[in-house]
């Protein structure tokens, strides 16, 4: 993979952007289509990654391994492994995960109600 230069435009450009809209820091962290999913389906609680998988079903194993990976070093998920065979291994909210769950369910709330023709 080609490292990224520090001092590239877009880097400054992105840098200035996290610095003065507080969206794009949040796009940074839980941007993308799997992210917000992946932390609606932890909203109910802790998960092995099997359970995560299962309820969706859409995500390659890839992905929702890579994401998990990234949410977990961004510090919105808590990966809990014990030594044990077969492995067994959870994820859930850390309380900054938790502290996106208002904007994850005025997601929900609001694609409900277009879905319902409420705002039409």
């Amino acid at each position: 993979m080609t490292a990224i230069k520090e001092s590239s435009t877009i880097q400054e450009n992105k840098q200035y952007a996290l610095e003065k809209c507080p969206v794009t820091f949040v796009m940074e962290k839980i941007g993308g289509y799997w992210k917000p999913i992946i932390l609606w389906h932890l909203s109910s609680g802790m998960k092995r990654y099997s359970e995560l998988k299962r309820e969706i079903p859409a995500i390659t194993e890839k992905m929702l391994i890579q994401h998990l990976k990234q949410l977990e070093a961004d510090g919105l998920v808590i990966r809990e492994a014990k030594p044990v065979v077969p492995p067994f291994v959870t994820y859930r909210l850390s309380n900054a995960g938790q502290g996106l769950l208002p904007v994850i369910e005025a997601m929900a709330e609001w694609a409900f109600k277009v879905k319902d023709g409420d705002f039409l």
